[in-house]
């Protein structure tokens, strides 16, 4: 049922609400060699495009850690469109935010993580009640890198051998866009965010990027 719920949102989520805006924000999560080619791509036009942060993302679960970067852009409409598909043929997850969002549904909040730990997040949201709105949502379909931490204790040449296995894994990342409704409902979802090992940051504080 829940699945349900996020697949009609997801369709709902593809009707385009860009409207004719110049300037955009977007957000681009994947490896962290995706996120170097596009930073410098970005660099390379910083008459055009503005990076707002940058973010390398340890989630640890067993003996895997997963890593993976995070980037957030602000400018041209265009400029950010070529970017974005870049990171898409690159395996990166990527959503372009138009005004319309900020100026229509409040207190936005970027979440990032494993897919199965996102659809966790909203089953748990739903059993809490919590008021939140499911605006955008992305996937990579490329590798992120890991780490095995068993692999620590091996002999080096076993070590070598089968740790470059382990190294790079095709865990699918999800990058999502909601909003919520009053300050204790936004409480709510940050805490349940960081139990669920989300990486989360509140789109408000760019919005001065203008």
């Amino acid at each position: 049922m829940i699945e349900n719920k996020i697949k009609t949102l997801r369709k709902a989520a593809k009707v385009s609400t860009m409207q004719d805006a110049d300037k955009i924000w977007c957000v681009i999560a994947g490896s962290e060699e995706m996120i170097n080619n596009v930073s410098y791509e970005a660099i390379l036009n910083k008459d055009r495009v503005k990076i707002l942060c940058r973010e390398h993302i340890k989630a640890k679960e067993s003996f895997v850690t997963q890593k993976f970067d995070f980037l957030m852009l602000y400018g041209d409409e265009n400029k950010l469109r070529d970017l974005s598909m870049m990171s898409k043929d690159q395996g990166g997850a990527y959503l372009k935010i138009a005004p319309y969002y900020t100026k229509n549904e409040p207190n936005l909040l970027l979440l990032v993580g494993m897919d199965n730990h996102i659809i966790k997040f909203m089953g748990d949201g739903e059993k809490s009640r919590l008021d939140f709105k499911f605006l955008l949502e992305d996937k990579t379909t490329g590798f992120i890198e890991t780490d095995v931490s068993i692999t620590r204790k091996m002999p080096s040449l076993i070590k070598k051998t089968i740790d470059p296995l382990f190294k790079l894994a095709d865990v699918e990342l999800s990058t999502v866009l909601i909003s919520s409704g009053d300050e204790d409902d936004l409480r709510g979802i940050k805490d349940l965010a960081r139990k669920n090992k989300l990486f989360i940051i509140e789109f408000e504080k760019f919005l001065k990027e203008d």
